[in-house]
């Protein structure tokens, strides 16, 4: 978990100095980022994720990544090498191709990926860890679900929406990829098989069985 916490720290810190270095040296970044359908915009397929507009832009995106991030590693280590980067760069070519014309920034939709995939997979797999981390991640970011419609102008909706797209089938995919943890043992469960159960004789049985003790004794 220490390992997991520490990889999406370093993500985030790496968005974070982006940021600052954009604001510091006024380099207008947001020209980096995704311009559907333009061979100048592929770039920001890669870059974009990591360009934010302002503090409240990079500062709402910070807490769902370390979340969600360390969730996703920890719990899903294999399928992490593969989800991760096809979420990251999955959504934003899904951008690039059917998006609205302008400049998608941010890496909301590397955020919704890992919450669909995280969601989902724990309703597929429902062993104990994903189903614990499947209701986690629901409880706080259940309503993220409403980021994935064309409801607030200015933000790039479409991001969310191939983000949560890409989540879903690669849960869907990658569903049996990590092994699942071992059951529980318990000793009662350890015992030997060929101990009989204890007989509960008749009542009259046991008297007359008693009976012909007492009379083979006196004769």
């Amino acid at each position: 978990m220490r390992h997991a916490a520490v990889a999406a720290a370093c993500f985030v810190g790496l968005i974070w100095l982006v940021w600052l270095i954009d604001l510091v040296f006024d380099l207008a970044l947001q020209r980096l980022g995704v311009f559907p359908r333009s061979p100048n915009g592929l770039v920001g397929i890669v870059v974009g994720p990591l360009i934010h507009s302002s503090f409240g832009h990079v500062f709402s995106n910070t807490l769902p990544l370390l979340i969600l991030g360390s969730a996703f590693l920890y719990a899903y280590p294999k399928s992490a090498r593969i989800g991760i980067p096809a979420i990251y760069v999955g959504s934003g070519l899904g951008v690039w191709l059917f998006a609205r014309s302008s400049y998608h920034i941010g890496a909301s939709g590397l955020s919704y990926g890992m919450m669909f995939f995280l969601f989902t997979i724990g309703v597929l797999r429902r062993d104990r860890l994903s189903i614990a981390v499947s209701l986690t991640v629901f409880f706080l970011y259940g309503s993220m679900i409403w980021g994935i419609f064309p409801i607030k102008a200015g933000i790039s909706f479409e991001s969310h929406l191939f983000g949560a797209v890409l989540g879903t089938g690669l849960a869907v995919l990658l569903r049996r990829y990590d092994p699942l943890p071992p059951e529980k043992q318990y000793d009662w469960e350890n015992e030997r098989d060929d101990i009989e159960d204890p007989v509960i004789e008749d009542p009259r049985q046991s008297a007359q069985s008693a009976k012909k003790q007492v009379e083979r004794f006196f004769d």
